[in-house]
């Protein structure tokens, strides 16, 4: 069985005061039916992201298997297997924003970040999402950043409004 003060060593992302409050939520689902789901919610909200040694922790500690916790964290888009950056910029890349330049937009962002979608700067302060609707189509081209929805995006105004964001 695998200590969480091995997990330090193999990721310095988990501590021991980290492995500490994942211990206290496994503690609290263990043995419970339909725990799995709330158990890697709660411990992706300690530790951001559930990498993959992370995962066999939890499958050990939950007594379920390895194979089950991977396919739940990538089946379902809300966790994730990086880490993720203080803000995420979502970029939409629906029609109305597409044909609105979105694509240029994204462009700009990636070079200026050297950054592809799906991925965290080094620093950890943005990640990038690509998606295909964020139901604003009125005020395309649009991005979001955290909750903050941006209309009207250009290359130019998009680099700014990310500085707004430290």
């Amino acid at each position: 069985m695998q200590h969480a003060a091995d997990l330090e060593a193999a990721n310095p992302d988990l501590t021991n005061e980290v492995m500490q409050q994942v211990d206290e939520i496994l503690d609290r689902h263990r043995g419970r039916p339909g725990c799995l789901i709330p158990a890697l919610e709660e411990c992706q909200g300690v530790t951001g992201y559930l990498p993959v040694d992370l995962q066999d922790y939890i499958s050990e500690r939950l007594n379920i298997p390895g194979s089950t916790v991977y396919g739940v964290v990538t089946f379902y888009s809300f966790f994730s297997m990086i880490p993720k950056g203080r803000h995420t910029i979502k970029v939409c890349m629906g029609t109305a924003c597409y044909v609105r330049g979105i694509g240029e937009v994204m462009s700009r962002l990636k070079n200026k970040m050297q950054l592809e979608v799906g991925r965290t700067t080094e620093d950890r302060r943005f990640s990038l999402e690509a998606v295909r609707c964020l139901g604003a189509c009125g005020l395309a081209p649009v991005m979001v950043v955290d909750e903050d929805t941006h209309g009207g995006v250009t290359p130019d105004r998009a680099l700014d409004i990310l500085e707004r964001y430290e």
